[in-house]
């Protein structure tokens, strides 16, 4: 079928008409409520049900399989507009240190680990695997569906690996998966081996976390009007904000490609800094204050949501069978990772609250942050520990490496450099954790130790808690109006 501004219509308009039912889903049935599977999740995977690999009774195109990889450099185009806050490196290293360390680590020792996979897989078991094979593992796990459509069709155009972009995406549904269910397992096992702080037991969280409904008396604004309507929709002022920043990206990108054929550059790390050209160019005609980082936030979460829905919509059942065996042991190994850094180096290194942090950071690199703050909400239901304080701080540098590696290592894979890149992304996680172990002392016992700043909000396990040098105590009851 050839592609038309018809098409693309009808493509949008078939994946709202399945956000809509994914939603109405996510209200009825306890199942998702339970597990806290994302409404988008539920789309994609109706969009595959009923696409051609099964039923064939939605008419969506073969172009959905490209809307994500142009909807992530609309994501990356929004994450420096509007930002003005300063930071200094050495101040949050010294803050948050340990945060940026442990994230920072655990987001890269999936890249080397997938990368070490595939090249023994390709040389032993799977002679003809793709070696880039468990990037596409990294990309999706700790990327997300974004971040897979975008590697995969960097793959897809550098070298013509025309399946890439199906098997990043199933990589990520796989990352989502093992990050929810995977997740509240673990939060359970805490809670009995006396990890959590602040619960004894998983009670979940509130009942409109669960059906994805905001009473009308929690219902908050999502932005401000920074202009006026009758020169301008405050949205559409924003919108075009973001859109002439990711436009710039684009035509950059051919500007690169024209001068430079053979070296190709990711077009969502060039939107990353004309978000960042657009954001200094607000600044310097003075319009910066009628930019809201908030309603900027929203628009990027919205296009997360269609983002997340056409990736899995997309997967090509026929590859995902192909390439089933290879799929299961690279995602095995990439949960390892994940396991071992929540496990054992959140547990030794991190100051206090090691499993609340560390049970994000888990979330965050099986699924995307949202699953993060899922986990760290359902371990600390009334934001007790400082923990997405420090996050949100140390995320600022975080973002910044992971975008350097979703960019380089691609650009290694293309132009021959993959065993270097393998060498580098097991090596510096490791040298990280290492430097830390000694700057944060090398934590010791079951982890059930009370730690410095944790005696005043910890939860009383009857005197359970043994060795400590404070008792636990119990969590005084707050009240609506206190809060």
């Amino acid at each position: 079928m050839e592609f038309s501004a018809t098409t693309l219509f009808y493509d949008f308009a078939i994946m709202s008409a399945l956000l809509f039912i994914a939603n109405i889903l996510r209200t009825k049935l306890k199942f998702l409520q339970n597990w806290y599977i994302p409404s988008s999740l539920v789309a994609g995977i109706l969009g595959v049900i009923g696409g051609k690999y099964f039923m064939n009774i939605l008419p969506l195109s073969s172009s959905i399989s490209v809307y994500p990889s142009i909807m992530i450099s609309v994501l990356f185009g929004t994450l420096l507009i509007g930002r003005r806050q300063k930071t200094k490196f050495k101040e949050t290293i010294k803050s948050v240190g340990d945060t940026f360390a442990v994230t920072t680590s655990g987001i890269m020792i999936q890249w080397g680990v997938g990368i070490a996979a595939s090249l023994i897989l390709a040389a032993t078991i799977f002679p003809d695997l793709n070696p880039g094979f468990g990037m596409l593992m990294a990309s999706g796990f700790e990327g997300g569906h974004g971040t897979a459509a975008a590697v995969g069709a960097a793959l897809s155009e550098g070298c013509g690996w025309t399946s890439a972009t199906s098997i990043g995406q199933t990589f990520a549904t796989i990352g989502l998966l093992d990050g929810i269910f995977i997740g509240i397992l673990l939060i359970n096992i805490g809670t009995r081996k006396k990890w959590t702080r602040l619960i004894k037991e998983v009670n979940g969280l509130s009942q409109e976390m669960k059906t994805g409904l905001v009473e009308e008396e929690n219902q908050k604004s999502i932005g401000k009007a920074t202009v006026n309507s009758i020169s301008i929709d405050p949205l559409a002022w924003h919108l075009c904000i973001i859109l002439t920043a990711v436009g710039g990206a684009y035509l950059l990108n051919n500007v690169l490609k024209s001068i430079w054929p053979s070296f190709s550059v990711p077009t969502y790390g060039i939107a990353l800094i004309c978000g960042w050209l657009m954001n200094k160019l607000l600044q310097a005609v003075k319009l910066d204050h009628y930019v809201d980082q908030k309603l900027i936030t929203r628009i990027g979460s919205c296009v997360t949501d269609y983002l997340v829905g056409f990736g899995v919509a997309s997967i090509n059942i026929s590859v995902v069978i192909s390439y089933a065996v290879p799929l299961i042991i690279i995602s095995l190994l990439g949960l390892a990772c994940c396991l071992i850094w929540l496990l054992f180096v959140s547990r030794r290194i991190f100051h206090n609250y090691w499993f609340e942090r560390g049970i994000y950071v888990f979330g965050m690199c099986t699924g995307v942050m949202a699953i993060g703050v899922i986990l760290y909400r359902i371990s600390d239901p009334d934001y007790k520990a400082p923990v997405l304080e420090d996050v949100g701080v140390a995320g600022i540098f975080t973002t910044f490496v992971d975008m350097f590696q979703v960019s380089m290592v691609p650009i290694m894979f293309m132009s021959g450099q993959l065993i270097p890149a393998m060498i580098i992304w097991l090596i510096v996680p490791l040298v990280i954790v290492a430097v830390s172990a000694g700057i944060y002392k090398w934590k010791k016992g079951t982890g059930a130790e009370l730690r410095p700043g944790e005696e005043d909000s910890a939860v009383n396990y009857e005197g359970i808690l043994e060795g400590t040098e404070s008792p636990a105590v119990v969590i005084k009851e707050t009240s609506a109006e206190e809060l």
